[in-house]
């Protein structure tokens, strides 16, 4: 009923995508990136999903973080920014989550605020990616201090690579020479791995990786294939439905700002999905959607709520077909190059479309005590 546009996500995708992960992390653990609503994908559905086998879940903001515990969610948590304010940390404390320590600041309020039950800490190094953490000249005494403190139970050395999925720098492999020097004789665990550096960097895998993107069936790589693209399946179906066909002759314009003109007799259909949904209005004309398994191109502006493409080459095309905006049989990768941006972004972006779920919960393991193999 309503209106056709919806993702569906399929959950056994979202599971053989995280075994992936843990087979290419070796004798390290997993830890899935659920932040942004699971780039929506649902946080609560996802981790629900993988509760039995994952090793924990990484989130942005302590709001995230309760939410999957009013999931019901037993599993680590991780606090990829930390705390803001030092009031959360009770909320730490009672909740049992883990969290990022960036700045001495956080340092302050937690020997200022010392909580009721061992927190496990994961002490950020910024080696090269300019955002947060601490240089790797402070870092060892940001590591003296937190190790000091009766409330710290263990601290996990953690970085974050910022150029991971560009095959031609150098970058990642300075960060991590970077890392292991100033870490050399620290003990703890560590951890550096995005899902770049999980497919690309064997020898930064370390003992917990932090997968994103790879968990929801997307390569993180934009140019150079490097195999995990035939391994891993997407998670998401972005689709709507032709609403409108219609025949327009040479010369007639379409969409706002009439940047596109036929430059043949066309048939032209409407697809209930535009950037109010978060597909990009950028994309460009040319773009491909996928109607009855046949590949169309966009023509035209994308608009707040449809969309245009040319149906001429196709003209079995029936009102109220499906058509696929990404998915199993449409990369969001070549949607996104496009749109001149990335799948994150993308996905990130998604709004207003109902979410349906396919493959089994495992509720009758989603409150067990395991943290998962």
């Amino acid at each position: 009923m309503g209106r056709p546009a919806k993702a569906k996500i399929n959950l056994d995708a979202l599971r053989h995508n995280y075994r992936i992960a843990r087979q290419l992390s070796g004798n390290g653990q997993v830890m899935a990136v659920v932040k942004a609503d699971a780039y929506s994908h649902g946080a609560t559905a996802c981790a629900s999903a993988l509760a039995y086998i994952a090793s924990g879940f990484a989130v942005a903001c302590i709001e995230e973080a309760l939410e999957l515990r009013a999931a019901g969610i037993k599993q680590p948590i991780l606090l990829l920014e930390g705390f803001f304010e030092p009031s959360e940390l009770a909320m730490i404390d009672r909740y049992r989550l883990d969290t990022v320590i960036h700045h001495q600041h956080q340092i302050d309020a937690l020997v200022a605020h010392p909580l009721s039950h061992p927190v496990r800490i994961w002490l950020k190094m910024d080696s090269g990616m300019g955002r947060v953490g601490f240089s790797p000249d402070a870092y060892r005494a940001a590591w003296e201090q937190l190790s000091g403190l009766s409330c710290v139970k263990d601290i996990v050395l953690m970085s974050h690579f910022a150029c991971a999925d560009e095959a031609e720098s150098n970058h990642a492999q300075q960060q991590l020479v970077t890392f292991n020097a100033y870490t050399r004789d620290l003990p703890g665990e560590r951890s550096f791995c995005n899902s770049a550096g999980l497919v690309a960097l064997k020898e930064a895998r370390g003992d917990w990786s932090r997968p994103g993107l790879l968990l929801y069936g997307v390569s993180p790589f934009t140019e150079a294939p490097h195999g995990i693209e035939s391994k891993i399946q997407p998670v998401m179906e972005l689709s709507s439905a032709i609403i409108s066909i219609k025949d327009i002759p040479v010369g007639s314009s379409v969409g706002y700002g009439s940047q596109w003109m036929a430059g043949r007799p066309t048939r032209l259909g409407v697809v209930a999905i535009g950037y109010a949904d978060g597909y990009p209005r950028h994309a460009v004309s040319g773009t491909p959607v996928s109607i009855n398994g046949c590949r169309v191109p966009l023509v035209g502006r994308v608009s707040m709520d449809m969309l245009t493409v040319d149906l001429t080459d196709v003209p079995n095309v029936q009102i109220g077909d499906r058509a696929i905006l990404w998915g199993p049989d449409l990369a969001i990768s070549e949607v996104a190059q496009k749109a001149d941006t990335i799948p994150y972004q993308l996905l990130c972006n998604l709004n207003r479309v109902p979410v349906q779920y396919e493959g089994a919960y495992m509720p009758d393991l989603v409150n067990s005590d395991g943290a998962g193999a």
